[in-house]
């Protein structure tokens, strides 16, 4: 039997003083409640109930029992309801992981005018550039550069990445000039370390990739640390152009292999794959695909 629901049927019974009065209200018979209230006695271990001809009474234990009774199935039901309120109101914690260049350049202000619009929501954002367990961290929504295939989760397409190969003016002076993709190979090449694997570059050329494997030079798992070494004339570094756009336009890097085309790494929102999910996880989802749907269109 669902003990809960005998629990229900042993609340009504006592505050309604009869088997009864209690089948009554619950549309059943007598002969449901008692068993119920004679299951609920079996696994409890003590008796609930006094039974008379005419008439029952709450033993000593049944007493306590109802107090603990009623104060479960009130804790229940404001749970519950909570919860109910959560999957239709915009409100409560939204947990994020993100990449550290993204979160700076292009979520702080997508995520400033969603809070703006639901004062009640509030942020908790966890800056990484290594992949978060949505599960055991507990996390929400995290922006990848990839999508693992994992049946748990589900993926809406973000952006694409154009990735943009640059270094600084005074390194391109010193060093032998970049012409074609396998150059790099004669060169100092900073390179992201949680790429895998870090020291490979990818070509596309017509139906196919040319990988050129490159002199490692500075590695690191930040990638705004690898864009400050190029700057300061280290070497040359491949990151998304949004990261450096403002470098490039005002010359302090300068893009190499320009006439080469280059991979486009789609990023994704990744999120729980659930039947219920909470209202403040699905509008957000919705606000940043269209607001970078909406950037795209306007430059």
């Amino acid at each position: 039997m669902d003990k809960l629901d005998c629990l229900k049927v042993f609340i009504r019974v006592a505050q309604l003083g009869t088997f009864t009065a209690a089948a009554n209200e619950l549309n059943t018979t007598q002969s449901a409640v008692s068993k119920k209230i004679a299951w609920l006695e079996k696994q409890l271990g003590f008796t609930l109930f006094h039974r008379h001809a005419r008439a029952i009474r709450l033993t000593p234990n049944g007493h306590q029992y109802l107090e603990f009774a009623l104060q479960l199935t009130e804790d229940i039901d404001l749970f519950e309801s909570q919860l109910r309120a959560e999957q239709t109101s915009i409100a409560g914690v939204l947990k994020l992981s993100v990449p550290s260049a993204f979160s700076v350049q292009l979520l702080a202000e997508p995520l400033s005018q969603f809070l703006t619009l639901h004062p009640k929501v509030t942020v908790d954002v966890s800056v990484s550039d290594k992949f978060a367990d949505l599960v055991d961290d507990n996390i929400d929504i995290a922006i990848r550069a990839s999508y693992l295939k994992d049946s748990g989760l589900k993926a809406k397409w973000l952006l694409d990445n154009e990735l943009v190969y640059f270094a600084a003016p005074s390194y391109l002076d010193a060093h032998s000039p970049i012409e074609h993709a396998m150059d790099l190979q004669q060169h100092q090449c900073l390179t992201y370390s949680l790429a895998t694997p870090s020291n490979v570059w990818y070509f596309p050329v017509k139906d196919a990739v040319q990988k050129i494997k490159v002199n490692e030079y500075i590695q690191s798992d930040s990638p705004e640390m690898l864009v400050q070494m190029a700057r300061l004339g280290q070497g040359v570094a491949a990151m998304p152009r949004w990261m450096i756009e403002k470098d490039l336009s005002d010359g302090r890097l300068i893009q190499v292999l320009a006439d080469l085309s280059t991979l486009k790494r789609p990023m994704y929102l990744v999120y729980k794959n659930v039947e219920h999910q909470p209202q403040r996880i699905r509008t957000f989802i919705d606000f940043l695909s269209d607001y970078f749907i909406s950037t795209k269109a306007n430059t």
